[in-house]
């Protein structure tokens, strides 16, 4: 063949290659009415690796107002075989439609589960360019793009009806990292009442990772273009939580991704990671892209019903989380970062833990241990929270409740005031931390101003033998002529009996230091407490209580604030001591005690 004839053919080679490996970034945008049913088109997505590639559709029509008034949506036929046998895949979304080198809209809903022919819903490309100009709120530092002009729509050229059941916005390809799978089975529950659907199957690399390792860590793109694949990160660093899914459009630093919400949060502050795909898991029920996540490379700001915005080169503050271990397990601590997101960072930073506790070889924890939880608020005091667990396993029964405390330390409705940073300290305990009551009396049933009662209580650890606990208690002259109770309860019972229940009353408080202060007041969860308690009424100004309130300034107090001021029958402690710390007991026993003149 002549030299001249090879030479043209290698250019076509080069040409044929650089169409399979490039997507437009300014391309035109097709007006939605102008499509006709029959119209061909290119997909664009990243099916392994982080080179994006085409795949075939056919234009089917358009649905009019079924995603709501005004928003329609583009069906279409997936004719390309590779695509034809797995569907639309979890981690498509926002892919980019082209027809005749316009960009149409982007790959966002799934169109039923088990149909013979595959189908897949678009959101139009004008719906997501809305979500650049919608406004920040206070919160966010005010990211603001313009849309591309588009072409008025004319009436109707195709239009179908399908029942709206049977659109299923496509999720986001959610991945840990860092977790063992029995771990992230564990807090699967917990992630889906947040409406995350995780899958267990992914990773991520961190700083940590060393340059030892054979497998190339994932490439940060220097630039991003319409069908790349981006990720939006709740958690980094040793422990990760990722959603995966394509950029849909480009302009300059701003990214317009997923065509659906992830989680319709509105304005908001998430991070955008480089990601790359692993490979495509094909389902008759889900097909899901697996993905490895990779360096922070901006922030979204928006998490609307068509789509996510965000900007290259931004960041999203997020809140430090580091779990320490028993020093003896000589190991360094978990240490990563989550989004400042009420919800999210109280189950992410959780995570983290249940890692330390039940996926770790080094554990050692079977016997028991303790949690020491610090929460570092700015120009707060950090507030502390010890609890005693006997063993992993009774740390997994207790685990939802653990959420929902730390959850109500993060969350408070007064100010939006997110941790500086959490802290979680885990030490084990040399046995088992249980134990059992099996005896409480008291040497006097009756006593005078002066005498001593001596308070006894007879109890056995696991595995141990009996024991006796006494305590010496002095009647004050303040007790005379009194009808009172001596108790034997936990911390937590103790706190409701006397009118302090662990769920703060909002209403009887007015600022976020005042929250913070009740936090403070909590008894402890481990040990004994046992109290001197009489019954009352009282009146609540917030976190304070006056006994027995004269009525006409009770009715003043209410009158001026009936949510503030409140009266209740309840029992004030009068006297109390902690016994017993570092074990776990449930009880509450109950003894009267009369005070003669």
């Amino acid at each position: 063949m002549p030299r001249r004839s090879l030479s043209f053919l290698w250019i076509i080679l080069i040409s044929a290659t650089l169409s399979l490996s490039a997507q437009p970034v300014d391309a035109p945008l097709f007006p939605l009415n102008d499509l006709k049913r029959g119209m061909k088109g290119e997909v664009w997505t990243v099916f392994k690796g982080s080179q994006s590639e085409p795949f075939g559709v056919e234009v089917t029509g358009v649905l009019r107002n079924a995603l709501g008034p005004g928003k329609n949506m583009i069906l279409c036929e997936l004719t390309d075989p590779r695509v034809q046998g797995m569907g639309a895949v979890a981690g498509m979304s926002g892919s980019p439609l082209y027809i005749d080198g316009k960009l149409v809209g982007v790959l966002s809903y799934q169109i039923q589960r088990f149909e013979t022919t595959r189908y897949a819903g678009f959101t139009p490309i004008s719906d997501m360019l809305e979500i650049s100009t919608l406004p920040t709120d206070q919160y966010t530092d005010g990211l603001k793009a313009t849309p591309l002009p588009l072409k008025s729509d004319s009436a109707p050229r195709s239009e179908i009806n399908l029942r709206e059941r049977d659109i299923l916005p496509l999720t986001p390809a959610f991945s840990v990292g860092g977790l063992a799978p029995n771990v992230a089975a564990l807090l699967s529950s917990q992630f889906e009442a947040l409406g995350l659907s995780v899958n267990a199957l992914g990773g991520s690399f961190s700083h940590a990772d060393t340059a030892a390792s054979s497998v190339d860590t994932v490439p940060t793109p220097k630039e991003l273009r319409p069908g790349d694949v981006v990720a939006v990160a709740l958690a980094t660093g040793d422990i990760s939580l990722a959603g995966t899914g394509t950029v849909s459009h480009v302009d300059g630093k701003r990214i317009l991704a997923f065509g659906h919400p992830m989680m319709s949060l509105g304005a908001t502050e998430l991070p955008m990671a480089a990601a790359e795909i692993v490979t495509i898991l094909p389902s008759q029920l889900n097909s899901i892209k697996v993905s490895n996540v990779g360096a922070l490379i901006g922030a979204f700001s928006q998490d609307r019903l068509s789509g996510i915005y965000g900007e290259l080169g931004k960041t999203a503050p997020m809140v430090p989380v580091e779990v320490s271990f028993p020093a003896r397990m000589n190991r360094k601590s978990l240490q990563f970062e989550v989004v400042r997101h009420e919800q999210l960072l109280a189950s992410i930073a959780a995570t983290g833990l249940a890692q330390a506790v039940m996926g770790s070889n080094e554990s050692g924890l079977a016997r028991g241990f303790k949690v020491t939880t610090t929460v570092t608020f700015p120009g707060s005091e950090p507030v502390e929270l010890n609890q005693i667990y006997p063993g992993p396993q009774g740390f997994q029964q207790g685990l939802n409740d653990f959420v929902s405390t730390l959850s109500l330390w993060i969350f408070n409705p007064y100010e939006r005031v997110f941790p500086e940073k959490i802290s979680f300290s885990l030490e084990n305990t040399p046995e088992i931390p249980q134990g059992v009551v099996q005896l409480m009396q008291l040497s006097r049933a009756n006593a005078a101003p002066g005498e001593r009662v001596d308070l006894t209580v007879g109890w056995r650890g696991f595995q141990r033998e009996a024991a006796t606990e006494i305590v010496g208690l002095d009647v004050p002259r303040a007790w005379a002529g009194k009808e009172l109770e001596v108790v034997l309860t936990t911390g937590p019972a103790l706190d409701e009996l006397t009118g302090r229940p662990r769920a703060v009353p909002v209403a009887q408080m007015r600022s976020f230091e005042e929250y913070i202060s009740a936090l403070r007041e909590f008894r402890e969860t481990d040990g004994l407490y046992l109290a001197v308690i009489e019954k009352t009424r009282i009146m609540t100004d917030q976190r304070a209580s006056t006994p027995e309130m004269p009525g006409s300034l009770e009715r003043i107090a209410r009158g001026a604030d009936e949510a503030r001021f409140q009266r209740k029958e309840s029992y004030r402690p009068l006297w109390e001591q902690r016994i017993l710390p570092g074990r776990l007991f449930n009880i509450m026993v109950r003894r009267p005690l009369a005070i003669t003149d």
